[in-house]
């Protein structure tokens, strides 16, 4: 892929992530002290498909397969509503994919501030 290219597909991925995630927010389906947030989109070159990683802090294991399912339910209002607002000529079919990449850093994160255990100073 030519770098031009690259920078091209750098741009639309972080458009396509940005008006998404201002969809997402605007119809904020869940209660509590759920986040849930657009950590990447992955756009084909040829603009026909977007892999769109969410996070999704809080909430037991149903509601955020609940949260997963209301979110391929509006895939098709989002995306006529992304081709509004970003005009392409193709607007990219949407699939979500469930980011744990924080999830872990956050657990990681935790075990390194842990003091450790039986340690005398």
């Amino acid at each position: 892929m030519s770098p031009r290219k690259v920078d091209r597909m750098t741009r639309v991925n972080e458009l396509v992530k940005r008006e998404l995630a201002g969809l997402i927010e605007a119809d904020r389906m869940w209660a509590g002290n759920i986040l849930v947030s657009v950590t990447e989109v992955n756009t084909g070159t040829d603009l026909r498909n977007a892999t769109v990683g969410i996070s999704i802090f809080g909430g037991t294991a149903s509601e955020k397969q609940k949260i997963m399912a209301e979110l391929d339910s509006r895939k098709p209002k989002w995306q006529e509503d992304l081709a509004a607002e970003l005009g392409f000529k193709h607007t990219p079919v949407l699939l979500f994919k469930i980011d744990r990449s924080i999830e872990r850093g956050d657990r990681i994160f935790a075990k390194l501030n842990k003091p450790e255990e039986g340690k005398t100073e």
